[in-house]
């Protein structure tokens, strides 16, 4: 399921984080929703909203991707079978769009960045975007131009009135 422009996860989701700076440091082009191979006691950590996705990113190895440095805490009451908080953990795609993903990281200079982990339906999902690096240069244009929004905003409430 690829979607270009603005997005989120579907309604109904319950979200269980975001990765807030993805926004700020990425310009996010495409969006693609993957499943998350997960063991029990991750989704049980999961579900109780322990994860971090600040430093986590989409590698493609061997024909596959996976989520490389999220962090799903440990969960407590499964101490003895638990499992490792930081861990790659298997994409599930279809075959055609692993390929095209993979082609665009490596050709393209694209990166996968992972936007938010969301559980739909019971089953636990991960919103990846296709996004560009962008320069401290672009940081501050993009800061500028929503600054010059709120200004507009602003004065056409003000004219209403």
């Amino acid at each position: 399921m690829t979607r270009k422009g603005g997005g989120g996860p579907p309604e109904g989701a319950q979200v269980v984080v975001r990765n807030r700076r993805a926004h700020h440091d990425f310009d996010i082009e495409e969006r693609v929703e993957a499943g998350l191979a997960l063991s029990g006691s991750e989704v049980k950590s999961l579900r109780a909203g322990n994860a971090a996705l600040s430093d986590a990113y989409g590698l493609a190895r061997d024909g596959e991707l996976f989520l490389a440095n999220c962090r799903i805490g440990e969960y407590q009451p499964a101490s003895r079978a638990g499992h490792a908080p930081v861990r790659d953990r298997k994409l599930l795609l279809h075959r055609s769009e692993i390929e095209q993903l993979s082609v665009k990281v490596e050709r393209s200079g694209y990166t996968l960045v992972p936007l938010s982990i969301y559980f739909r339906g019971g089953w636990a999902k991960v919103e990846l975007a296709l996004a560009r690096g962008r320069t401290h240069g672009d940081r501050r244009d993009a800061i500028a131009e929503r600054e010059q929004r709120r200004e507009i905003e602003r004065a056409m409430s003000r004219r209403r009135r």
